[in-house]
């Protein structure tokens, strides 16, 4: 019988590994990496993501454009983008690696399928690591540009700083939750090996006891 602690312990790592890519996707998607706002025009702010940059007025509303061309971006730009679609990427194929290995899923039977199932869970708990890192890497890096900016003493007062935007915080929940998905995958390989039954034997030994004709006491084993 299933161990119902290995069955939790992969449920949890599959539903908040999935909650981590869906958080990923977002911040990927999302223009509010950096937020801008001027003091001359106080009904004004200017949202910038990966793929392109907002304006957001109050009569208005919001307006985006896209990036015209790849080759005047700012290479921190570039290697979020690089580094977001990596972790996606890698992050899917973790959750899809992780599904065949649930113990709830009878697909392989027998040692070698126990076998096959704790690497596949063991791979997808690899998978869903590295995707976290690749996320917090892009993220860490950006927030960390944008204070060093924002506190650099040799820019003018008047010019508008950048300041973190909701994707931040969304891409670090994102790779949070990647992290603790792993660990509960690689949590629920430690119990793999005695999930299913084992079948043992006991021998039992009767004796039988005879009197033979000169009165002595025998035994037979």
């Amino acid at each position: 019988m299933t161990n119902p602690c290995t069955v939790a312990l992969e449920l949890f790592g599959m539903l908040i590994g999935a909650g981590g890519w869906f958080c990923s996707l977002a911040a990927t998607i999302m223009p509010q990496w950096l937020s801008r706002s001027t003091e001359l025009f106080a009904t004004e702010s200017f949202e910038q993501g990966l793929w392109e940059v907002c304006v957001i007025q109050e009569v208005a509303g919001m307006e985006c454009r896209p990036y015209d061309t790849i080759l005047g971006l700012d290479p921190t730009v570039m290697l979020a983008r690089i580094l977001m679609c990596m972790s996606n990427a890698t992050g899917l194929l973790g959750i899809l690696l992780a599904i065949p290995s649930m113990s709830q899923i009878k697909c392989c039977k027998g040692e070698e399928g126990r076998k096959t199932k704790r690497g596949l869970k063991i791979s997808a708990a690899v998978f869903l690591c590295i995707a976290g890192l690749l996320v917090l890497t892009p993220i860490s890096y950006v927030a960390h540009d944008t204070v060093m900016r924002y506190f650099d003493e040799s820019v003018p007062h008047v010019v508008p700083r950048s300041e973190f935007g909701d994707a931040l915080f969304i891409g670090w929940s994102a790779g949070l939750l990647y992290i603790v998905a792993s660990v509960l995958l690689f949590a629920s390989c430690t119990d793999s090996g005695n999930s299913e039954p084992h079948l043992v034997y006991h021998h039992r030994r009767q004796d039988t006891r005879t009197l033979d004709r000169s009165g002595k006491r025998t035994e037979y084993v």
